[in-house]
């Protein structure tokens, strides 16, 4: 871990910062001004729609500006998003906060390509640790997302309006810390040398389980992560108590960051992803035996420690797939998936919880669950899975 690295973990943090406030408050602040029920989740769903739309966006930023300078857009853009929600929320204007949470999908989609740039500034034969500990930087929004969303929701006379303020700070805050670190040069670009067609990477093996597994584990993980503080707050669960069960959850998702990259050196991907597998299994199990704040508590950090190690995992196996001259594009791909699955899971987990129920949510997810798995089994029968023991 070189300074830079450190850096861009603590970015990391600041951008989970920004995504737990959202889970913690967008669901709430969606019921509380949505028509129907049912809608509650729209603003949840329209920051991972809006990723999925600005991926393409995303990387062509990317490839043209180069790392800094685009990530630095993106939290230009959620700043000003943050402000547009204070003001849907003090408006009492729901498509408002759709529309900007829609647009807060660019940082979304920006920021994510947090991971990869932290294999750029790692050596080689350090990638994976290097993904693993920028990841580990979440635990910064383990912290401050939901005691930001507790301190600070009844800061004004509207409710929660002073926690979408604070995020506009927050952003500013990751874009101080961004302006001190250098990232690698572009390759030079040279002609007849853009790498393969983006239909011709897809189509690697390596590549689709990568894919299907980091959007499936991020689907499976939004679907139930989202309808946490509805199922809560059915269940007169107070404020204190969402904010509990989301900083554990955080915490799963990003403490085995300092030791993940470790397993995956240690025992190979495919392991690792496939122990992922079986904490999702063990997470909806738990949230089946009941709705007390220690079920919640258990199954979320069980969920969250799962995603990492499919999360990690997916994103170390895809390292293999691309050049350095196909990685916007490649990465471009690989987020879209991520979002295009995570935004159908936000808006059926408002759906699902108003309408059908926190017991039978957890039982369909059963179904993402299970096809992640039998990816991971097709992907290890075939005979090129035997390397994929390291990078």
């Amino acid at each position: 871990m070189n300074r830079h690295l450190w850096l861009l973990a603590i970015c990391q943090g600041l951008f989970l910062t920004n995504n737990v406030t959202f889970i913690a408050i967008n669901g709430l602040v969606g019921f509380s001004l949505a028509p129907l029920g049912w809608m509650a989740t729209l603003p949840v769903m329209g920051y991972v729609v809006g990723g999925a739309f600005s991926t393409g966006l995303v990387a062509k930023s990317q490839h043209r500006f180069g790392r800094k300078t685009a990530f630095q857009m993106g939290l230009v853009v959620a700043a000003l998003s943050a402000l547009l929600c204070a003001y849907a929320a003090w408006s009492s204007n729901f498509w408002l906060l759709c529309t900007a949470t829609l647009i807060a999908g660019y940082y979304n989609a920006n920021a994510n390509l947090y991971r990869f740039a932290a294999a750029e500034l790692a050596k080689v034969g350090y990638k994976e640790k290097a993904v693993s500990m920028v990841m580990a930087g979440g635990l910064i929004g383990a912290v401050a997302g939901p005691n930001l969303a507790a301190q600070t929701r009844t800061l004004t006379d509207v409710p929660f309006m002073g926690a979408y303020l604070a995020l506009a700070g927050v952003a500013l805050l990751s874009m101080a810390v961004l302006a001190f670190i250098t990232f690698p040069p572009s390759p030079a670009k040279q002609a007849n040398n853009e790498g393969r067609p983006l239909r011709e990477i897809m189509r690697q093996p390596v590549f689709i389980v990568a894919a299907a597994c980091g959007a499936l584990g991020f689907g499976v993980m939004n679907l139930l992560m989202a309808a946490t503080p509805l199922a809560m707050q059915q269940c007169s669960l107070p404020f204190s108590d969402v904010a509990l069960v989301l900083e554990w959850h955080v915490i799963g998702m990003f403490a085995p960051g300092f030791f993940t990259g470790h397993l995956i050196k240690r025992f190979g991907v495919l392991p690792i992803m496939g122990v992922g597998v079986l904490l999702n299994a063990a997470c909806i199990v738990v949230a089946l035996s009941g709705v007390d704040l220690h079920q919640f508590l258990i199954a979320l950090f069980l969920l969250g420690v799962g995603w990492n190690f499919l999360f990690t995992g997916s994103t170390t196996l895809s390292l293999q797939t691309y050049t350095p001259a196909e990685k916007d594009r490649a990465q471009g791909a690989l987020n879209f998936f991520v979002f295009a699955v995570t935004a159908l899971s936000s808006f059926a987990s408002g759906v699902l919880v108003t309408t059908q129920g926190w017991q039978l949510l957890n039982a369909g997810s059963l179904i993402p669950v299970a096809l992640t798995g039998a990816a991971l089994v097709w992907l290890k029968m075939r005979p090129q899975a035997a390397p994929l023991h390291s990078l």
